[in-house]
């Protein structure tokens, strides 16, 4: 079965060792089914400091560019401006849509949080938001969240909209069917991928087995 759902990679919100990470990165993105990454270096509520973030963009916005990945900062569209990322990615709390899309023109990628509300959903489509991001659809401890999103939503948004949209929240090979078959565009991962025991290019693996065989 060929795969109409592709992988939304997240970073570790913290990145000890760039150098060794750098090694990993590039190995998960050497299966095709990761066509998006967004660097999410945020612990809870504290993001860390600019210079770590434009450290890690000039380390793997390159490995990036080489697969033909778009390569998102979290929260932070005057850092995509400096650094020269593809487009930023922005929670309900973060830089308006409007004023991001401002500073970063019509050809960036920019994408919204719009947890479990059809509302928000249909507010940032309209607006021009390049993707919407639902969720929590299972319980994550890679960030904090209070809505519980279902895969119905997305089906909802199937038939609403031609947005694409991307889940995200403890989303793992084996759970992901079901918002595969709900019609997510894209499975957004991170604890799943990078804390695999047999690393992470073996958890996109294993995504790409299960997107298969939904």
């Amino acid at each position: 079965m060929t795969r109409d759902c592709h992988l939304y990679l997240i970073t570790p919100p913290h990145i000890p060792d760039l150098d060794a990470f750098r090694d990993a990165f590039a190995l998960s993105l050497d299966n095709d089914l990761v066509e998006c990454v967004q660097l999410r270096l945020k612990t809870g509520d504290e993001a860390a400091p600019d210079d770590e973030i434009i450290a890690a963009v000039e380390t793997l916005l390159p490995l990036a560019i080489e697969r033909e990945v778009t390569f998102l900062i979290n929260d932070r569209p005057d850092l995509v401006v400096k650094t020269g990322g593809d487009g930023v990615h922005i929670g309900q709390s973060d830089t308006p849509y409007e004023k991001a899309r401002k500073m970063l023109g019509d050809e960036a990628t920019i994408g919204v949080t719009c947890h479990n509300s059809r509302h928000l959903g249909l507010v940032a489509g309209e607006a021009g938001a390049d993707y919407v991001a639902f969720g929590a659809f299972y319980p994550t401890e890679t960030k904090a969240t209070s809505a519980v999103a279902e895969p119905d939503l997305l089906r909802w948004w199937n038939f609403a909209t031609t947005v694409p949209s991307v889940a995200i929240g403890g989303v793992k090979p084996d759970n992901c069917a079901p918002l595969v078959r709900a019609g997510a565009d894209f499975l957004a991962v991170s604890a799943a991928v990078w804390g695999h025991e047999e690393g992470p290019a073996a958890a996109v693996a294993a995504f790409d087995a299960a997107i298969r065989a939904a």
